[in-house]
């Protein structure tokens, strides 16, 4: 049982032939590491782990969650706790050392009957590669199989195991709701094999996040095929750290105009975008019906005139926009009047914008706050770290919150050259009875 290359179901058995000749020295061990008070600092032999290992597996409460970081073993000891999946409803195996051969495991508890199964992490395995997820792709098409949520994040993958994924997600029996393939070298064929699995009549995926997988615009021409097909279930989809570019954008946004799409949520952080995409952007924004309820920008070459244009969209009545982050995109002062406008507008439904890291100073908050002080304006989370504001900008601020009714809940100021006696007149306005602020940050400049 202390061989490095013996599998952790052979291990189990061997376990079991133990209690079997009445050896159950192993067993109590376990038992006492069950009912210690200190687990944490008691470090487990391999061979207990295996013992642990079966007796999860063999106990009739189903594990709520596995999660081998909160072992105190080696290595090899935490792998030997595979076999425990299968009686487990969350399993949590991330930087854990896996291969193909441990898939073979996770595999055959996809098919166990019953599978209780319902969110695996396997990111962050170098070793996995495309051939593990083929293996794991077998129990994913299992009747058996109940799996919702499985995250494969920087598994060192290809596009080689994306024909096996889309195999699994055209599956009859697919339960599959998220799927993560963030930080793999999947890159456009990838995406093109994928989408012939989520254009399935029998795909229930909502959630694909595929930053950082080397895709261009060529990507976003497949998915939003898959986005248009009939049923779509897509609700989220993270293209972030891609050269999509603003042409990966603009056909992104006619699916987002189609009556089939119910997309709610696009992150595009990182993607080179410029203010030449934010035109198709407002007209997905102004479609009848809009779907879409957090937008993610962040980190683009956006700029003044690029959100401008947003915020032709954002004032539309059919616009249910209710996050717009744009960390980091090279505004200034310039686009916060419009920013404003949109927020009194009387169908506004933003509630969270994210505007740090942008050259804002005093006189864009005093435009912004113009927006926070009226009644239509509903946002609860505003963001400004690293906006260049001093006290004057505060004390803009400070009147707006004790504008009545405020709905500013959160407001982060951290990052700014704010002295002590500029928090002064945020510190007065918490005590207005219009005020409902709950969160205030304003670290200091590190």
């Amino acid at each position: 049982m202390n061989a490095y290359d013996i599998s952790p179901d052979r291990c189990i058995n061997i376990f079991h032939c133990l209690m079997e000749m009445n050896d159950h020295s192993v067993h109590q061990e376990i038992q006492e590491y069950l009912q210690s008070e200190n687990r944490s600092e008691k470090k487990l032999t391999k061979t207990h782990c295996s013992a642990l290992a079966y007796m999860l597996q063999m106990s009739e409460e189903v594990l709520d969650v596995l999660d081998l970081k909160k072992y105190n073993s080696s290595g090899d000891g935490r792998r030997r706790l595979l076999p425990a999946v299968r009686n487990c409803r969350h399993a949590r195996l991330s930087c854990s050392g896996l291969s193909e051969w441990h898939c073979e495991v996770l595999s055959s508890a996809l098919m166990s009957n019953p599978s209780h199964l319902r969110e695996l992490d396997l990111s962050e395995n170098d070793y996995l590669l495309d051939s593990g997820v083929t293996s794991l792709c077998v129990g994913l098409k299992s009747p058996n199989c109940r799996l919702e949520i499985l995250s494969l994040k920087s598994c060192s993958l290809s596009e080689s195991c994306c024909e096996s994924l889309a195999s699994a997600l055209k599956s009859t029996s697919s339960c599959l709701r998220e799927l993560d393939l963030s930080n793999n070298y999947l890159k456009d064929s990838g995406v093109k094999m994928l989408s012939t699995g989520l254009e399935s009549p029998h795909c229930r995926l909502e959630t694909l996040r595929l930053s950082c997988c080397r895709l261009s615009d060529i990507s976003c021409g497949h998915l939003v095929s898959a986005i248009k097909s009939n049923p779509s279930h897509m609700k989220e989809i993270d293209l972030s750290k891609n050269k999509i570019k603003d042409q990966g954008v603009i056909v992104m946004s006619s699916a987002l105009e189609s009556p089939q799409c119910e997309l709610k949520l696009l992150r595009l952080d990182r993607c080179g975008l410029t203010a030449d995409c934010c035109t198709a952007l407002s007209s997905a924004l102004k479609s009848n019906p809009s779907c879409l309820r957090e937008l993610e920008l962040s980190n683009n070459d956006l700029q003044d005139s690029g959100v401008k244009l947003l915020c032709v969209g954002l004032q539309s009545q059919h616009c249910r926009l209710e996050a717009l982050r744009l960390r980091g995109c090279w505004l200034s002062d310039n686009c916060c009047a419009s920013l404003a406008s949109a927020l009194t507008s009387n169908s506004s439904n933003l509630r969270e914008l994210d505007l740090c890291d942008n050259d804002l100073q005093d006189s864009g908050i005093k435009q912004l706050s113009v927006g926070l002080e009226r009644t239509y304006c509903r946002l609860e989370t505003l963001r400004l770290i690293r906006c260049k504001i001093t006290g004057e900008g505060c004390a803009f601020l400070a009147a707006a919150l004790k504008s009545n009714p405020s709905h500013l809940q959160e407001l982060n100021l951290s990052r700014n050259n704010l002295q002590e006696s500029d928090v002064k007149p945020l510190s007065e306005v918490l005590k207005s009875p219009h005020c409902r602020l709950e969160t205030l940050r304003m670290e200091e400049i590190e």
